[in-house]
């Protein structure tokens, strides 16, 4: 919960203790034991059963994820305060104080604005190449069916059109995923369920297989998931391609980011973890891969892919409380076996604010790269942690993703930017689009010009809004779903 002052996390204050400007900035360096500890030894590469159905998973629910700091190495407990800045433990705490977290704001974006790409670089196709954007019709078509984002996928690239940022962008076709690929990573009888789905007439039979691969309430069956899952998947995968092709230096695919499938089973809206499968990708040519998960729920099925190996480093910043989906990502979390260190959790409650957000996750960045030196990066950016947001969890602005984002992009790495969650799709269009503009390196016009799902930005019409205006959005859009239930 927020407090007046500032907001809590689940962890020591000696972790991310924002209150003094000089553990903040500049960053304390590494010790020579903690720099020798994150150096990578031998290539340990993901291992695609790690985590199956059946067995226990080794990150519990937040009501069980009490794991006592005697049974982490001291190496460990340093390699894991060496990223967070303190000690390690899971004690809940109180608040920071939120007056002197907006100085750490103030001092942090200035630095961005000064390190990031300009805008005239990014323009000038002899310094910077355009931004690679993966769409077909075919693309949107197939996002825009899925019950849990219906038509999301049309507004987020409509309002993209609108501004003119394709003409600033290599725009690229997907291709779909071969079998190969998926198989990379989900397990095959799994995988062979999903293209069975649309042949499939034994109804009773469907329902009980459908169970046993996670087909449920969160991900319900559809027909046409094979075919959904290889062409979102191969966009991700496409968009990798790219990078490693040296066709531009940043990718971007808003119809990718499903984090929370799993090898063997669908899960939290996700049917395939097309991530997880652009990482193995990148991981053919970048020998260090860093993936950042700025999506309001933990990065779950991400992390147990690569949860124990020492060249890919995932870090996930997300809500962690009783109850919440998907109940993991706890402080203690740090990976398993040769990877322990590798996975770096920053479990918040309720409420995160842009101030609060922004300097914490970018100074877990710095330290990452500073210990890590990845060669590649992929951030997921899902947007259901926006003040309006169904979830109803955080209350971030676009101003805390794109923040978070230019500060990864100063570092000027082959970069590949994924949506993920995000359910009040106006909000996400808007975040997404504003995004978009940072990568082309261009300045839009807080008017949100006319366009097929116009009506959908009322009563504001604005691009760039403020928390108060999200406040009235989130206002509006619950008193439409009343008077749309009313009428049912």
């Amino acid at each position: 919960m927020i407090a007046e002052q500032g907001i809590k996390v689940t962890c020591s204050m000696d972790v991310f203790d924002l209150s003094s400007q000089e553990e903040f900035s500049p960053l304390k360096p590494l010790t020579k034991r903690a720099r020798r500890i994150l150096t990578p030894a031998e290539d340990n590469e993901v291992s695609t059963n790690s985590v199956t159905r059946g067995e226990k998973e080794p990150f519990p629910a937040p009501a069980e994820d009490k794991v006592s700091t005697d049974s982490v190495t001291s190496d460990e407990k340093e390699l894991s305060s060496t990223l967070t800045g303190g000690t390690l433990n899971s004690q809940s705490v109180g608040p920071c104080n939120a007056s002197q977290q907006r100085e750490d704001l103030s001092e942090l974006c200035p630095r961005i604005r000064d390190t990031t790409v300009s805008s005239k670089a990014q323009s000038d196709p002899d310094k910077q190449k355009k931004p690679v954007y993966i769409y077909s019709p075919e693309l949107i078509q197939r996002c825009d069916a899925m019950p849990k984002i219906i038509n999301r996928a049309s507004k987020v690239h409509t309002l993209i059109e609108a501004y003119g940022l394709l003409n600033s962008m290599q725009v690229v076709p997907p291709r779909s995923a071969t079998l190969e690929e998926m198989l990379g990573f989900h397990a095959e009888d799994y995988i062979q369920f999903l293209s069975l789905l649309g042949r499939q007439t034994d109804e009773e039979k469907l329902e009980e297989e459908s169970e046993q691969y996670g087909l449920t309430y969160d991900c319900p069956i559809n027909r046409h998931v094979y075919t959904y899952a290889a062409l979102t998947s191969g966009a991700s995968l496409r968009a990798a391609e790219c990078l490693m092709e040296g066709q531009s230096q940043v990718a971007v695919n808003w119809c990718g980011g499903w984090h929370h499938a799993k090898r063997d089973m669908a899960s939290g809206f996700c049917y395939i973890n097309d991530i997880v499968l652009a990482i193995l990708k990148l991981r053919e040519k970048y020998d260090r891969v860093l993936y950042v998960d700025l999506d309001v729920h933990h990065g779950d099925g991400v992390e147990e892919a690569f949860c124990g190996s020492t060249r890919v480093m995932t870090i996930s910043v997300h809500k962690y409380s009783p109850g919440f989906f998907p109940g993991s990502g706890g402080l203690d979390s740090i990976g398993v076996g040769k990877g322990r260190g590798y996975t770096v959790n920053i479990p918040l409650l309720e409420g995160a604010r842009d101030e609060e957000f922004v300097p914490l996750v970018c100074r877990v960045l710095h330290k990452a790269r500073e210990v890590f030196s990845p060669q590649a990066l992929v951030c997921q950016c899902g947007a259901d942690g926006l003040s309006g947001d169904p979830m109803d969890s955080f209350s971030l602005t676009p101003t805390a993703y794109s923040r978070c984002l230019q500060f990864m992009l100063q570092w000027r790495l082959p970069t590949l930017v994924l949506g993920g969650g995000g359910y009040n799709s106006p909000n996400t269009a808007r975040c997404w689009t504003h995004l978009t503009a940072i990568l082309c390196g261009r300045k839009l016009s807080s008017e949100v010009p006319d366009h097929k799902f116009f009506m959908s930005y009322g009563p504001d019409f604005e691009l760039n809004i403020s928390p108060e205006n999200l406040d009235k959005l989130k206002s509006s859009s619950s008193q439409q779903q009343e008077k749309t239930q009313s009428t049912n």
